[in-house]
C-alpha cells in the first residue's frame, strides 16, 4: 500500500502554490473581507482557465479526467493561501454529484459548463440550527416542485445551480435547480468568515430536476460528504500547515529579554503540540486519501478519522498561532484571525465536530459487526 502522492502529483501541487502565492490569494482574502465582496471573482476566472474546475470531469465532457488524489493536493494548497473562491461548494460537493448521480442528459448540460465556469455549483441541505438528518428535512420537492428554506448555503450568491436535499413522497432526494429561476430567493447570513460567504435560499414553487433515485437521496448525501470531508481535511491541514509555519517565524524574530521568544519553553510547547496535532492529521488525511481514490469499504471511518484529526488539528494550530504572537495576534493587521476564522467555518461547513465523531463510530461499530 502506498500512501504517498506520486512525482506528477507533487508537481501539480507544487505548481499550485506558486500560482496561489504569485496571485496573492492570502491579500485577496483579507480584500475580500474588507470589501464584504464574499468572493474573488478574478482569482476564481484565474482558477478556471488553469483548468482546476475540470480536474475529475471525464475528458469527454472537456475535463481533464483525473483522479481525486490530484483534487486533495490542490485542496491543501487553496486551504494554505486562503482562497477566497467557490471551489470547494463547486467541484468538491456539486460537481462530484453531477459526475456520480447525474443522468446523461444533465451530464451533457452541465460538465462542460462547469469546466468552462459558465456554471458554480453548490449544495443546499440544513434547514435549522441544528444537524440536518434524513428525518428532519422539510423542503418539498413534490412533482419536481420546490417549496420552503434552506439556511447555511456556501457560495449562493455566485453559484448559477444548486442541489437541494428536499423530501418527497417516496423519500428524500436530490434536486437540481437552476438559481436564476423564478421563485428563488437569495438573502446573506453573516458568519465568521465572510470570503465565504453563506446564503439563505427560499423556493416558491421552483421548478427543478431529480438527481438519482427520488427515495435514495440521503443515501446520495451521506456518501458525497464522506468523500468531500476527505478534500475538507486537506484544506484543514493545509490551513493548519500555515498557521504553524507563521508562529514558527514569528517565534524566530520576536525578542523578548533579548532572546527570540521561540527559545522559552512555554513557546515551545505550544509549537510541539501543534506540530504533532498536525502530523497525527496528515497521517490520517494520506490514509483517507487512499481510501477514496481506490473506492475502499474503508471509506466512512477513513474520511470520519481524517475529519475528525484535521478539525481538531486546525482549531489548535489557528488558536495557538494566535497566542504565539501575543498582544499582535488579536489585531486585524495580522493575518492570524484569518486562519481562525476559516478553521471556525470548515469545522462546521458538513457538520461538526461531533456529528463526525459520531460517524466514526458508527463506522466503526459496522466495521466490526461485518
Amino acid at each position: 500500500m502506498n500512501l504517498d502522492f506520486s512525482d506528477d502529483q507533487k508537481f501539480l501541487q507544487e505548481e499550485a502554490k506558486k500560482f496561489l502565492e504569485k496571485e496573492k490569494a492570502l491579500s485577496r482574502n483579507r480584500s475580500v473581507l474588507e470589501t464584504e465582496s464574499h468572493a474573488d471573482q478574478e482569482l476564481w476566472n484565474k482558477i478556471v482557465d488553469l483548468g482546476w474546475t475540470g480536474i475529475r470531469i471525464p475528458e469527454e465532457y472537456g475535463g481533464l479526467g483525473l483522479g481525486h488524489l490530484e483534487l486533495c493536493v490542490i485542496a491543501e494548497e487553496l486551504g494554505r493561501y486562503l482562497a477566497p473562491v467557490p471551489f470547494s461548494s463547486s467541484v468538491y460537493l456539486f460537481t462530484e454529484a453531477i459526475i456520480n448521480y447525474g443522468n446523461e442528459e444533465i451530464k451533457k448540460d452541465l460538465l462542460p459548463k462547469l469546466v468552462t465556469g459558465e456554471v458554480i455549483g453548490t449544495l443546499a441541505v440544513t434547514e435549522e440550527l441544528y444537524a440536518p438528518s434524513k428525518s428532519n428535512i422539510k423542503v418539498s420537492s413534490k412533482n419536481n416542485t420546490l417549496n420552503g428554506k434552506k439556511i447555511a448555503v456556501p457560495d449562493a450568491e455566485i453559484a448559477t445551480h444548486s442541489l437541494v436535499v428536499s423530501k418527497s413522497d417516496k423519500g428524500v432526494s436530490l434536486q437540481l435547480v437552476d438559481l436564476s429561476s423564478p421563485g428563488v430567493t437569495i438573502k446573506h447570513q453573516e458568519n465568521i468568515d465572510e470570503s465565504r460567504g453563506h446564503f439563505s435560499i427560499e423556493f416558491d414553487g421552483v421548478k427543478s430536476d431529480l438527481v438519482g433515485d427520488e427515495n435514495s437521496g440521503w443515501e446520495l448525501y451521506e456518501t458525497l460528504i464522506n468523500q468531500a470531508a476527505v478534500l475538507f481535511s486537506y484544506e484543514q491541514i493545509g490551513g493548519s500547515q500555515a498557521a504553524l509555519d507563521m508562529a514558527i517565524n514569528y517565534a524566530k524574530e520576536r525578542y523578548a529579554f533579548g532572546r527570540p521568544i521561540g527559545s522559552y519553553q512555554a513557546i515551545k510547547h505550544k509549537l510541539a503540540d501543534m506540530y504533532v496535532a498536525l502530523t497525527l492529521a496528515k497521517s490520517n488525511c494520506y490514509y483517507a486519501a487512499w481510501a477514496l481514490s481506490t473506492d475502499s469499504a474503508d471509506l466512512p471511518s477513513a474520511s470520519a478519522t481524517a475529519r475528525v484529526s484535521a478539525t481538531k488539528a486546525y482549531q489548535l494550530c489557528s488558536q495557538e498561532n494566535i497566542q504565539t504572537h501575543g498582544g499582535n495576534g488579536f489585531t486585524w493587521e495580522y493575518d492570524c484571525h484569518m486562519y481562525y476564522r476559516r478553521s471556525k467555518l470548515l469545522s462546521l461547513n458538513i457538520g461538526s465536530l461531533s456529528n463526525w465523531r459520531e460517524k466514526l463510530v458508527i463506522s466503526l461499530e459496522q466495521s466490526n459487526i461485518n
